[in-house]
């Protein structure tokens, strides 16, 4: 199973715990924050807010929790300046991350995110070293509970590019700006949605097979995606379920 498929199921079912924390909706606040300040506070002509506060409003964040960060964003409330940096990184096994930034302080963030490499065995990248291969995508995580035909006549004629067999779901690709098109569908016709999201994907998937390059890759997403300053994390491993399985954390 690629990457970001094994990643977004692991991500859910850690989601109801980083909900507890507020986690969850701290980072999507301040992703509408940078949205709203850098394109405006209207979401109907600001194409990447829009996106974000739909993304939001599928993780159950409430119109006040959005509205309060468009307001922090345009103004109306006191927020933090917030700085984007996308930093690029090899995991152990030669895996390539791509990882979103959103920090008030720079240094701190990067001496933060090269401890967590340094510390797990991977290694931060020169710039362009990884980005190349990656390009923006809406990726659908169906449950297989729904038939390969079903799937296939929603999302073919709802604009997706294309259904694949990702182990214990169906990938749904189609162009960034129709993931929440597709799923809209898929939930008219009652198709089990497990995620939607629109994300980068790389065009070279790398095979895991070692597990202890196995275990040291999720370790370094895992703390990745602990860090408050980290929006997202982007890999191109390919790391087969049963191997996975025994080495989750």
């Amino acid at each position: 199973m690629s990457g970001h498929s094994k990643w977004a199921t692991i991500k859910r079912k850690k989601a109801v715990i980083d909900q507890k924390k507020g986690k969850t909706f701290a980072k999507l606040a301040r992703q509408i924050d940078v949205a709203a300040r850098h394109g405006g506070g209207d979401p109907a002509s600001n194409a990447a807010l829009r996106t974000i506060i739909q993304k939001a409003k599928a993780a159950s964040m409430t119109n006040d929790a959005i509205d309060r960060a468009i307001k922090r964003a345009t103004g109306e409330a006191q927020g933090s300046d917030y700085e984007a940096i996308t930093y690029e990184a090899y995991a152990p096994g030669g895996v390539a991350l791509l990882i979103d930034i959103l920090t008030d302080n720079r240094n701190r963030t990067a001496s933060d995110v090269r401890a967590i490499f340094t510390k797990c065995g991977g290694s931060m990248a020169a710039p362009g070293a990884v980005a190349w291969q990656f390009s923006r995508k809406g990726v659908i995580l169906v449950d297989r509970a729904a038939s390969e035909d079903d799937v296939m006549n929603v999302v073919l004629e709802s604009g997706a590019d294309d259904l694949v067999d990702d182990g214990s779901v169906w990938r749904v690709s189609c162009d960034a700006t129709k993931v929440w098109e597709v799923k809209a569908a898929l939930d008219t016709a009652k198709l089990p949605v497990q995620s939607a999201e629109s994300t980068m994907v790389s065009s070279a998937v790398v095979p895991v097979t070692d597990a202890a390059d196995a275990k040291a890759i999720l370790k370094i997403m895992d703390e990745l995606e602990e860090h408050d300053d980290v929006q997202d994390v982007y890999a191109n491993f390919d790391i087969a379920e049963a191997l996975l399985e025994s080495v989750a954390l």
